[in-house]
């Protein structure tokens, strides 16, 4: 009589198969959390842009030239506080400022973006 042959799978087959699948869902898993977190920072950059804009916008329809110094002011957008610092320096040309917007987070106190322009005379 002839003994039947095993069939299946070993230990050792069934543990390599195993981990390529870990190594495969964790791959899976970083490039996800890779996507939400750029999802996130390029919110962050959109609110901050907003809130930017509207202090330089409002910085020209005042109509008069700046003092020179510091400025911060609160910016709400899409239920998040950030922080708006302007900063106003002189120009070697006595007609025209340089302004340069900072925008933080204000709940987690980190740079978000920051952007200059030029103001002149009316």
């Amino acid at each position: 009589m002839k003994a039947a042959k095993a069939r299946g799978f070993t230990l050792i087959e069934v543990l390599v198969a195993l981990t390529i699948v870990a190594i495969a869902l964790f791959a899976g898993t970083q490039a996800t959390s890779a996507l939400a977190r750029s999802s996130q920072r390029q919110t962050d950059v959109l609110l901050a842009q907003i809130c930017a804009d509207n202090a330089l916008y409002a910085l020209r329809l005042s109509r008069q030239m700046p003092g020179v110094g510091e400025s911060n002011a609160e910016c709400n957008q899409a239920g998040r506080v950030f922080n708006v610092q302007l900063k106003v320096n002189p120009t070697p040309n006595p007609s025209f400022l340089r302004v340069q917007a900072n925008v933080r987070d204000a709940a987690q106190n980190y740079g978000i973006l920051q952007i200059s322009t030029v103001v002149g005379r009316y």
